[in-house]
This record gives C-alpha cells, sequence and structure tokens, in this order.
C-alpha cells in the first residue's frame, strides 16, 4: 500500500486527531469529544472529497509544522484565520494545496480563530476507540494528541486540484449566540435570567477542549448546590456555586449537579469555539420553537454550500 510520511516539527498544546465524534455512549460516561468547529472540520474533508466526518488534524492556535518524508499528497485547511506556510509560500488557511517530500507544512495562528482542521486525501494511521478516531483530550483515548518528534503515517495517499475554499460568512466567530433557557433556569432569579441576557460576557484564558469560563456578572444560583447530578450536553452554560458561568464544548463531561442556565444551539457553539479569550459575547434567550427554526435556517445555508463544495 502506497504510503506518505510526516515528522511532525512541532505541535502546540491542545493539537490532536479528531472526526466528526462519539455520539451514542454519553449514557456510559463516555463523551462524544470530536471537532470543536464540527462544520470547518466538514469543509476540510468535503474539499478532498472524503468522507465528511473523517478524522483530521485539529490545530490549536499554538501550531504545527510537518516534515514530509516521502510521498505526494494533497491537504486541505479549513477554519479559522490561520497562517498557512508550504515551502515559503504564504497564505491563509482556506485552501488545498499539494505536498510533497522534503517541503515543509507549517501552519501558525493567524488574524482570528482559535482552531483550524488539516485533511488529508487519503487515511490518517490513527488508533480507533470505541468506533471513533476523536481525541479525548484528558485522557488521550482515541486517534491521540499530535506531538513534537512523532512521525504521522497517511495511507493511500492522493492527489487533487490546488485552490482556495471560500469562508462562508457563518464561518466566523459569533459574538451573539442564541440559546434557550435552561434545563435548570428555575435556580435563577428573574434578575439573574436579565442579566444573562442584557450583559457582556468575556471568554478567559481558562479556555480549553471541555469549555471556557467566562467573566461578566455574577449568575449565582439559588439553592442549587444539592441538585442531583445530570445529564449535560456540548453547548451548556454551566454556573458553578461562585455564580460563574462556564460555556460547555465538546469534551464536556457527560453528568454534572450544577445547574445549566441556558443551552446554546448547535451552530453557535460551533462558532463560539473560534472566540478567543478577551472577546467578547452576548446571550440572547430564545424559545424552543424559535430555536427549531433558526436551527433548519442554519442547517439549509450550510447545506448550499457544502453542495458547492461536492
Amino acid at each position: 500500500m502506497a504510503e506518505a510520511l510526516f515528522r511532525v516539527a512541532h505541535a502546540g498544546p491542545q493539537v490532536s486527531v479528531q472526526d466528526g465524534g462519539r455520539p451514542g455512549l454519553m449514557r456510559y460516561g463516555v463523551p462524544a469529544s470530536g471537532a470543536m468547529d464540527r462544520a470547518a472540520l466538514t469543509i476540510a474533508n468535503l474539499s478532498l472529497s472524503n468522507p465528511a466526518q473523517a478524522p483530521c488534524i485539529e490545530v490549536s492556535r499554538g501550531g504545527l509544522t510537518l516534515e514530509a518524508l516521502s510521498g505526494k499528497m494533497t491537504v486541505a485547511v479549513a477554519g479559522g484565520g490561520f497562517i498557512v506556510d508550504l515551502a515559503g509560500t504564504r497564505g491563509g488557511s482556506w485552501s488545498v494545496l499539494t505536498v510533497s517530500a522534503g517541503q515543509t507544512l507549517t501552519i501558525t495562528s493567524g488574524p482570528w480563530g482559535s482552531w483550524t482542521y488539516l485533511a488529508f486525501a487519503g487515511t490518517i494511521d490513527a488508533p480507533l476507540w470505541l468506533g471513533s478516531h476523536a481525541t479525548h483530550l484528558q485522557s488521550g483515548l482515541g486517534g491521540g494528541r499530535i506531538v513534537t518528534g512523532q512521525t504521522l503515517r497517511i495511507d493511500n495517499p492522493q492527489t487533487r486540484d490546488t485552490r482556495p475554499i471560500p469562508c462562508p460568512i457563518w464561518a466566523r466567530p459569533a459574538h451573539l449566540l442564541h440559546a434557550v433557557p435552561g434545563p435548570q433556569q428555575r435556580f435563577f432569579t428573574a434578575e439573574t435570567l436579565q442579566a444573562l441576557t442584557t450583559s457582556r460576557y468575556y471568554l478567559t484564558d481558562a479556555y480549553d477542549r471541555m469549555g471556557v469560563r467566562l467573566k461578566g456578572p455574577d449568575l449565582t444560583p439559588q439553592n442549587a448546590l444539592a441538585i442531583p447530578s445530570q445529564p449535560i450536553v456540548r453547548g451548556s452554560v454551566q454556573v458553578a456555586g461562585d455564580g460563574v458561568p462556564t460555556l460547555l464544548f465538546s469534551d464536556h463531561q457527560t453528568t454534572g449537579g450544577y445547574p445549566k442556565i441556558a443551552t446554546v444551539l448547535a451552530h453557535d457553539t460551533d462558532r463560539a469555539t473560534q472566540l478567543r479569550p478577551r472577546d467578547a459575547i452576548r446571550f440572547r434567550l430564545v424559545t424552543a420553537e424559535d430555536a427549531i427554526l433558526i436551527a433548519r435556517q442554519q442547517a439549509r445555508a450550510i447545506q448550499r454550500y457544502l453542495d458547492t463544495l461536492r
């Protein structure tokens, strides 16, 4: 079988193999994990005619440098506003490139975004765990962290036409997040709920694949510190006893006892992952019926775009 080999000359923190995630196992305490920005992973894959949820390398702002040791293959980079350097030629993410043996591919943080996705026209040789290559970063289970010095093997490498990938407006970071109330909004006063929707919150440096703590007015819950542990979903706005909210992302825990004041819609959660510490956000609470309409509108816009990639 043909293969292409890369040496990882540099890998920043939180760089890992991710795919569409590991759904259906949270009942057993297994987080879904998967890409922080699921739409960007899909775009990178479809740009190469890969399956939409195929494994990619998720690159954080810490960056990634790969030295091509053998083979020739096409890659796609999508997500965020990162800088991509191939053999001394600089460009941006949102591009399809062909890498040959002897060349160096470097991805570094650019003007916006926190995550970008490197897809391969081939198959990443990475561990499969419970049916998915998605890496649960805290445990390392799944496809695995990408670390400096390791060798990556891509089986069945292929070449494609190189070209830019159009960056849709809905792939940019979202500063206004639509959310449905709850599921434990009953533990918050009307004044606290109003503070959530009328105040500006800021992302802090307490930010990883599990979630990000927010800085802003306290959202102190009432009589909620002894509630039973309950299921948690991606996009939950969980509030600790000190009133500090946390927006939960891909590697979130499966259960918890802190009340959730709101749940951010799925695509808005993807866009929120592309924000950076000290970026500001606001929450807009919508009804369940309105959330369905918004989600359908977003899905139609995404599908129209993806159809052009195919």
